[in-house]
C-alpha cells in the first residue's frame, strides 16, 4: 500500500507502507515490526525487545533526581498487551533489562513479580547488556534465563551491542535508534526507529524513559519509524535524507 509522500506536518518522508504493524523480511524469514517498539517472529512465536531499563526512574530518584513514578508499570502494561495480541510464547530481551542496582527497589520487584506470575507460562530470555552486567541478573523469582551474547534464535544472532557475527543475521539494541526528519518549513521531528542493514539491524528502545541516539541513515538500507501508533517504512537517498 502506498500513501502520500508527505507527512501530515509537511515532513519529506517517503511513506511506502503504513499499518498498525509493518511486515518485513529479515534473513529469509517474515517478521512483524510493532509500534510497541518490538519485533515479532510469527513462525517462532517469539517477541523480541531491547533496552527495557526497568528501575531507571527509581535509580534517578535514589540519586535525588525528581522523576515521575509509574514508568515501570506503564512498560509492563504495554508488554502484556503486545504479548496478548501476538500470542507469543517466548520473550527475548536484547539487553539492559534492569538499569542499575540502585533502582532494584522492593516496589519494582513487587511489580515485576506480579507481572511474572500473570505470565507464568511465558519463556523469557535475557541477552545480557552493559547495564545487566552492572545491575546483576534479575532475581530468580522472575524465572528469566540469562545468556551472554550471541544467542541464536532461528536465523538470528542476538546481541545487545551491534556486532559483526557470521553465525547469523544480527539483531541488537543498545543505541536506542531514532531518526530526524526535516520538513519544508524547517520543522524537525525525531522518531524512534527500526534500522536494518545487510548483515544486521537495531531495534528501538522498548523503555519509555530511555532517550535516543540519532543514527546515520546512510548506514542502513531499510528504516522503519514509529509514529502515530503505526510503523512506517521510509525511503532515503544516498545522502541519508528522505527524498
Amino acid at each position: 500500500m502506498s500513501l502520500s509522500r508527505r507527512g501530515s506536518a509537511g515532513f519529506a518522508a517517503a511513506i511506502v507502507f503504513r499499518s498498525v504493524t509493518c511486515p518485513a523480511s529479515l534473513a529469509g524469514i517474515d517478521v512483524e515490526l510493532l509500534p510497541d517498539r518490538a519485533l515479532f517472529v510469527p513462525t517462532l512465536r517469539t517477541l523480541i525487545v531491547a533496552d527495557v531499563h526497568w528501575g531507571k526512574a527509581s535509580a534517578f530518584r535514589a540519586l535525588g533526581v525528581p522523576v515521575p513514578h509509574g514508568t515501570t508499570q506503564t512498560g509492563l502494561d504495554r508488554l502484556a498487551a503486545v504479548i496478548r495480541r501476538t500470542q507469543a510464547v517466548h520473550l527475548v530481551i536484547l539487553g539492559d533489562l534492569l538499569h542499575a542496582r540502585a533502582g532494584v527497589q522492593p516496589r519494582l520487584l513487587d511489580a515485576l513479580g506480579v507481572w511474572r506470575r500473570a505470565h507464568a507460562a511465558l519463556e523469557i530470555t535475557l541477552v545480557r547488556g552493559n547495564h545487566d552486567y552492572r545491575a546483576g541478573d534479575p532475581p530468580a523469582l522472575l524465572d528469566i534465563a540469562c545468556h551472554d551474547p550471541p544467542m541464536h534464535v532461528g536465523p538470528f544472532a542476538l546481541h545487545h551491542h551491534p556486532a559483526n557475527d557470521p553465525s547469523g543475521y544480527v539483531l541488537a539494541g543498545h543505541v536506542h535508534p531514532v531518526v530526524q526528519l526535516r520538513g519544508r518549513g524547517r520543522q524537525r521531528v525525531t522518531l524512534p526507529c527500526f534500522a536494518f542493514g545487510t548483515t544486521g539491524g537495531v531495534l528501538p528502545a522498548f523503555g519509555e524513559f530511555t532517550g535516543g541516539g540519532v543514527i546515520d541513515q546512510r548506514d542502513y538500507a531499510r528504516l522503519f519509524v514509529i509514529a502515530d501508533a503505526s510503523v512506517i517504512a521510509l525511503e532515503h537517498d544516498a545522502s541519508g535524507q528522505p527524498p
